[in-house]
């Protein structure tokens, strides 16, 4: 989680310094400074945002598995029943 949020922070600090390059303004002047945190927090809280997408969406994922799998089991069940059954069936007619 911690690792997602630092890269987006950084990604938000690149932009700042790619958009002063743009403007071909100073990376660091004493009236501009106060962008950083503001680039870097937008990208942190982006990254924090997508880690509970990505939290969500792998356990949506892990439910509907388990749903399937139960799925299969009990027509692995049915099937082995219906199986058992068709012998005693023949041997009656």
């Amino acid at each position: 989680m911690v690792n997602r949020i630092l890269f987006w922070t950084g990604f938000g600090l690149v932009v700042r310094f790619w958009q002063l390059g743009i403007e071909m303004r100073p990376f660091f002047h004493r009236k501009s400074l106060w962008a950083y945190p503001v680039f870097g927090a937008v990208g942190a809280s982006f990254g924090y945002w997508l880690q509970g997408v990505d939290e969500r969406q792998t356990r949506l994922l892990q439910e509907r598995k388990q749903a399937i799998m139960e799925k299969r089991a009990r027509r692995a069940q049915r099937e082995a029943a219906a199986a058992a059954a068709a012998p005693s069936e023949a041997a009656s007619a």
